[in-house]
């Protein structure tokens, strides 16, 4: 089996991210169940960054998932040069990959995207959470099976993306939005700003009726 580097890394980062056992990850990371156990509970590598085995091209998504749904289930690392994995660079992102544990949030992550940022395309939040289109229409077209039940929440307190991602994506839209705005205010020559409408002229009060002595004590005529 080829030798994972950062091992411990390694295991923390699948420990949080991932249904597998104790027992595979040992088994994965070359270390002893009970280190891992520990590694659990916050007793072993106390203050390690866990190290994603899929980004550094270590593990498939695939392998990860075929682990997750098999308790028995081995994973097969990738073969690697030590040297050409640290200078290797993906040449395209795939779509991101999300936890088992946290993928019963994405309909309320994707909810929640749809309504605040309706301008951000399915592509883009597909990419964004791990998300399929066929889902992300459902939820738009609100004919999804759980639509009743979902509640609308910030992707990145769920986990589901970071902040600077969802920043970036969002400011990416808008960009798009803005050239694509000028760009038919060019070919129409109209504004598409919205214009407030003009407040309508207040109406002349009619002047109040002034009230002296002499008229409160004139007697009425007739």
């Amino acid at each position: 089996m080829t030798q994972i580097l950062m091992p411990k890394a390694t295991a923390v980062w699948l420990i949080d991210n991932t249904g597998m056992t104790f027992k595979q990850i040992s088994e994965f990371c070359s270390l002893h169940i009970l280190e891992v156990e520990g590694i659990a509970d916050g007793d072993v590598a106390a203050g390690i960054r866990g190290a994603d085995p899929i980004a550094n091209g270590q593990i498939s998504r695939e392998e990860i998932e075929k682990a997750e749904k098999d308790p028995n289930y081995a994973m097969k690392a990738n073969s690697f040069d030590s040297d050409t994995l640290q200078l290797k660079k993906p040449s395209k992102k795939g779509p991101r990959y999300t936890p088992l544990s946290r993928r019963q949030d994405r309909p309320d992550a994707i909810a929640w995207i749809v309504r605040n940022h309706p301008d951000i395309t399915d592509a883009q939040i597909s990419k964004l959470i791990g998300t399929t289109k066929p889902t992300i229409n459902a939820i738009r077209e609100r004919t999804h099976w759980k639509i009743s039940t979902i509640n609308p929440t910030d992707p990145v307190s769920l986990g589901l993306c970071s902040q600077i991602d969802l920043d970036g994506l969002v400011k990416k839209s808008a960009e798009k939005r803005a050239k694509e705005i000028a760009k038919i205010e060019k070919e129409t020559g109209q504004s598409l700003q919205p214009v407030e409408d003009e407040a309508p002229a207040p109406e002349a009060e009619t002047p109040a009726k002034e009230h002296t002595l002499e008229s409160l004590f004139k007697p009425s005529e007739g």
